[in-house]
């Protein structure tokens, strides 16, 4: 599996460098490795701030706040795979200032945070959703953990899936 992360900048806040990246990499990888994804793919990553979450979850999804990621998937349930052409799963819009302060409320980092929302947007963009009943919640939050920790990033979770 060859991936494609296609990286933009809309923040001033927070410094971009190469570990966040790879950071971004390694936990996008974990997850399509967790889940038998064996296709290139190609994923966007957009870095943003307060503002630009808010704006773009009030314009996207109608609710006018600022919120930690957002997902925006590409596939449809039932696309089919063209062979020779890379999945394009989709985008991930993640706000740096909230990984930041979230990493420092719970305790665990910017870089724990940060691999958290990424594994948690990736999910998203393979049709995993959290919002669609308490078990769907649970599978996802489990999922999460697992590969949370298969990257280092252990988060605590009795539940494991696989």
């Amino acid at each position: 599996m060859k991936l494609k992360i296609f990286f933009a900048n809309e923040q001033d806040n927070e410094k971009i460098t190469y570990s966040l990246k790879m950071l971004v990499r390694r936990a996008i990888e974990a997850t399509l490795a967790f889940e038998d994804v064996n296709e290139d793919c190609n994923v966007s990553v957009t870095f943003t701030d307060d503002e630009g979450i808010r704006s773009m979850n009030s314009e996207f999804r109608g609710i006018d706040r600022s919120t930690d990621v957002l997902s925006f998937p590409l596939l449809d349930e039932g696309d089919p795979y063209v062979p020779g052409r890379a999945l394009e799963l989709g985008d991930i819009v993640l706000n740096l200032g909230r990984a930041k302060a979230q990493g420092f409320e719970f305790g665990h980092g910017f870089e724990r945070e940060t691999a958290f929302l990424v594994i948690h947007s990736t999910l998203h963009l393979l049709g995993y959703d959290h919002e669609t009943g308490d078990e769907d919640e649970a599978d996802m939050r489990a999922r999460q953990s697992t590969i949370a920790d298969i990257c280092g990033f252990g988060i605590k979770n009795t539940t494991e899936v696989k």
